[in-house]
């Protein structure tokens, strides 16, 4: 890092508290984790918790931004509070925040961390994990959980496909166009596992990060191959051809949760870019 960017760190931390909280939360009732103009979303409800804690109210810094009904287990954030008014150790930050959030937003941890550290920019890696009811009856206990699909699948095949999918590729086909201009559609794809247990089949993807969709583009791809629509070889050609038309369904946002983000080595903090700020990199 350069001096005048230390230097302009440090002075943007002079009496100031940076702190970390990860954040888990069924997204049935929201529109999102990011604010919006209009209409209930997690990162409201999170900070109107936190403004009653703190004056001002701080704003939050995601290292996602999950789409509509959406859930999350491992949301990780950042937000700063004047030192003056941070009088609490962070495991009582998690009650007192969860003092004031719904039943379906909660807290899980919480820590005080250097000034520098940023949840989005500075992560490694990002787990979502998507979970699929394969049974001709619905499951009611997950109907808000879970995709159900009646038809029987080929999870031997689906696991195949998914194989070809684990590596350094151009995964435009399988990502919805966000709105905004984006740079490289190339992901590291460190994962990409189809598991099964009785009539709940669980998709595990793991990469650096994810293009907008990208998750939920995969396993729709990935059910049809289990129902037959496209053989598992297919999907070479899909990443080759860079064309959402190529590749298969988008699945229904009610089955995915992010489950888990990883910190490593520490990144540079180079920003998103001119425009890019706040807008959605992954689901």
């Amino acid at each position: 890092m350069s001096t005048s960017r230390r230097e302009r760190l440090d002075r943007a931390a002079e009496g100031q508290v940076r702190l970390r909280m990860t954040v888990a939360y069924d997204g049935t009732g929201y529109l999102g984790w990011q604010l919006q103009p209009e209409g209930v979303t997690v990162q409201g409800r999170v900070e109107e918790a936190l403004g009653r804690l703190f004056s001002p109210t701080p704003r939050l810094h995601s290292s996602s931004r999950t789409d509509t009904g959406v859930h999350a287990l491992g949301m990780v954030v950042h937000f700063d509070v004047a030192r003056e008014q941070w009088r609490m150790e962070p495991r009582k930050l998690v009650l007192a925040a969860n003092a004031w959030l719904p039943e379906d937003i909660r807290v899980t941890q919480a820590s005080r961390v250097r000034p520098d550290f940023h949840a989005r920019f500075h992560a490694a890696g990002k787990q979502y994990r998507y979970t699929v009811w394969n049974h001709s009856a619905g499951n009611p206990l997950l109907r808000t959980q879970a995709w159900h699909v009646p038809r029987p699948l080929d999870v031997a095949a689906m696991r195949v496909a998914a194989a070809a999918l684990v590596g350094r590729h151009d995964f435009k086909a399988f990502s919805a166009t966000p709105g905004y201009e984006r740079g490289s559609t190339v992901r590291e794809v460190r994962r990409c596992d189809v598991l099964r247990s009785g009539s709940r089949i669980t998709v595990v993807l793991e990469a650096e990060g994810f293009l907008y969709k990208m998750c939920r583009g995969i396993v729709g791809t990935l059910v049809q191959v289990g129902e037959g629509r496209f053989p598992p070889e297919r999907l070479t050609g899909m990443l080759a051809g860079k064309d959402r038309r190529l590749a298969g369904m988008t699945a229904p946002a009610l089955g995915l949760c992010l489950w888990r983000v990883m910190y490593g080595k520490k990144r540079a903090v180079t920003g998103p870019g001119p425009g890019l700020e706040g807008m959605p990199d992954d689901e």
